[in-house]
């Protein structure tokens, strides 16, 4: 299998699916923030927004660790 092949299979590979799970966790440190700034300038908008956000992050992780469980032992890189 060539270079290329790996490269395009990686997003596919469980180090891919850990990779975009710490990338996809990373980001609730910004909604987190967000959360803080919206409650101490009790702003209701922002603090639903920061919220759905919150939600989507949780939802994706789920749906990535749903992923990581259904590539079990045929993970692409493995070969």
């Amino acid at each position: 299998m060539s270079a290329l092949k790996k490269a395009k299979g990686f997003k596919k590979s469980k180090s891919g699916t850990y990779l975009t799970m710490a990338t996809t966790a990373f980001g609730a440190f910004g909604v987190a923030k967000q959360i803080k700034k919206a409650r101490a300038e009790n702003d209701t908008l922002r603090l639903i927004d920061a919220t759905v956000s919150a939600v989507a992050i949780v939802t994706g992780l789920a749906v990535l660790y749903r992923e990581l469980k259904r590539l079990g032992d045929d993970d692409v890189l493995l070969g």
